[in-house]
């Protein structure tokens, strides 16, 4: 009862009265509602949503990534894309295809086997040389991203692009239909642009690797069954988590749709798991993306503590919170509820302009765990203002549950 007056009154203070807020606690173990307010209403979920892209991949991919199908006929090997995103990524640097396709005298790319258009619906238009916002394809090269990074020399990859980059007073960005970008001469550092995805430019980037040997195909003589994996499947959640990655969430759910269809669908795969593994939960959401991206998102807290609490019930508890941020250390949470004691919350937020949510695991003083979802909507405060009421009420719990 304490915890449910304390609560009842911040959220009763001047400060939340002009925004939609939203906290959903549950004790797992001892199966109690610990406090419910607004747990039933849908919220805009922003980059929570990417606790639902990290459940589907673990219910539906084994422990390593696919990186492809392929299929092989004397000289010639027939490589399918099914939406790896760590093929040459600066960060995974994978190269499992680029080392098999070079023991062959031909290699047929097959990249067309996919339904998602190359952006989400309610994705912002204006954000396409923004470096969160890559497109998604059946066959990721380099991230979908071009990389500047300019020190004491610049230095462009993919190489391909060398020639493509115009050193301007601008700040940075692409030309929105062709790969044209720009960069200023004093900025300094790396800077990340998506790249104009198309199948000629996968041919090149490709023949710029394996000269002569690369031909994007539609029709094939052998269809590609066998697969070939890359990195641990759990190298990829830690990454997309830990960071917010809204690429690797995008095509996570189009890797995780590969095992459903040789035809890639990120939007069937959505369907699936509301339709399987998720079709108890007690408020059904509007999920339409991966990563958060989009405003079209709906999702209550009630159904994030449901899907955080099919996870903690299935995993260890070790290699679970391994996937969430220690909040108030980890990159995305280094500021804000900082608090005098150890860490006591393995979480993911979602920001997007003027919404802040934060959802996952609270261990309290006597090592209870509870899951909680706390979201707001629509506030005009600064983050950091929203951080610091959130963390009076996760600390009273913390030390009073």
């Amino acid at each position: 009862m304490r915890i449910k007056n304390k609560i009842n009154k911040e959220i009763a203070s001047s400060f939340f009265e002009n925004q939609f807020t939203g906290i959903y606690i549950y004790d797992v173990n001892a199966d109690k509602i610990v406090y419910n307010y607004n747990g039933n209403k849908y919220f805009t979920p922003a980059s929570n949503t990417k606790i639902f892209t990290l459940f589907t991949g673990l219910e539906l991919l084994s422990d390593s990534i696919p990186a492809f199908k392929y299929a092989v006929d004397a000289d010639t090997i027939t490589i399918q894309g099914t939406g790896d995103p760590t093929f040459l990524h600066s960060f995974f640097k994978d190269s499992t295809a680029l080392k098999m396709a070079t023991n062959y005298k031909k290699v047929n790319l097959i990249v067309n086997n996919i339904a998602d258009k190359k952006f989400a619906a309610g994705w912002a238009w204006e954000d396409f040389d923004s470096y969160f916002s890559p497109e998604r394809s059946a066959f990721p090269m380099y991230g979908n991203v071009v990389t500047l990074q300019n020190e004491n020399d610049l230095t462009v990859t993919p190489n391909f692009f060398e020639n493509n980059l115009k050193i301007t007073t601008k700040k940075y960005g692409r030309d929105e239909f062709e790969n044209q970008f720009y960069l200023a001469k004093d900025k300094v550092g790396e800077t990340v642009i998506p790249i104009l995805i198309s199948s000629d430019l996968l041919a090149n980037l490709w023949n710029n690797l394996l000269p002569n040997k690369i031909k994007v195909v539609t029709n094939f003589k052998i269809k590609p069954t066998k697969i070939a994996y890359s990195i641990p499947s759990d190298s990829l959640y830690k990454r997309m988590m830990e960071v917010s990655d809204n690429f690797l969430a995008e095509q996570l759910l189009i890797l995780a749709s590969s095992t459903l269809s040789d035809t890639l669908n990120s939007s069937k795969v959505r369907d699936f798991m509301l339709e399987n593994q998720l079709r108890d939960l007690k408020q059904k959401p509007r999920w339409v993306d991966g990563s958060g991206l989009s405003r079209y998102n709906l999702f209550t807290p009630i159904s994030f503590v449901e899907v955080l609490s099919k996870m903690y019930k299935k995993i260890p508890r070790e290699r679970l919170f391994s996937f969430f941020n220690v909040v108030g250390e980890s990159e995305t949470l280094k500021t804000g509820f900082s608090g005098e004691k150890a860490p006591y919350m393995y979480a993911k937020s979602g920001t997007l302009g003027n919404n802040y949510n934060l959802s996952g695991y609270l261990i309290t003083d006597v090592n209870k765990v509870l899951i909680f979802s706390f979201m707001n909507n629509h506030f005009m405060h600064p983050n950091s203002k929203i951080k610091e009421q959130m963390q009076v009420i996760f600390e009273y719990v913390r030390d009073n549950y």
